[in-house]
């Protein structure tokens, strides 16, 4: 028992990152932005993946530029990359590490679309559909599966047969 208290005892950066998203949420966009560089300052370029990978995907949609959008969503799929299901396991509530790919790889072909370039969008969109299995039959992976194929449809790619539109963007 004591094992598994440990192993899913509160992580504060992750409560603070958690704190932050609330915050954009709310409307404050700019605050949110802010408090999320001084959180990637203290985190740092070589930080715990789950930290850097949570607060890129999150950093990204505070962002105002397409491009600077896709530069946090690389991150994000970057440090993805580095995480292991032993660290996430740390972490209350958190998923297994390929669930996590079908929104990164959605974010990333929706960067590429706003930047005018099809062809890595339909790269990325594809890696989110083939990883689309690991998600859950909740509330989010419908939404994810609803927004892949939302990006799908608009990039011609064809009808998926996952029900009709109404996720949002992960």
């Amino acid at each position: 028992m004591t094992e598994r208290q440990e192993r899913t005892a509160p992580d504060a950066v992750m409560t603070r990152i958690g704190q932050v998203v609330m915050l954009h949420h709310a409307g404050d966009r700019e605050e949110a932005r802010h408090r999320f560089l001084d959180l990637w300052a203290e985190i740092g370029e070589d930080g715990d993946p789950l930290h850097r990978c949570t607060l890129a995907h999150y950093m990204a949609d505070t962002q105002d530029e397409p491009a600077d959008e896709l530069a946090w969503d690389l991150r994000a799929l970057t440090a993805a990359e580095e995480l292991t299901d032993d660290r996430l396991a740390e972490h209350e509530g958190a998923l297994a590490v390929r669930a996590l790919y079908p929104s990164l790889h959605l974010n990333l072909a929706a960067d590429y679309v706003k930047l005018g370039r099809p062809d890595p969008a339909r790269s990325h969109l594809r890696r989110a559909r083939s990883a689309a299995d690991a998600l859950a039959e909740d509330s989010h992976g419908d939404g994810v599966r609803a927004a892949i194929s939302r990006l799908e449809l608009r990039l011609g790619e064809g009808d998926t047969g996952w029900g009709p539109p109404g996720g949002r963007r992960a």
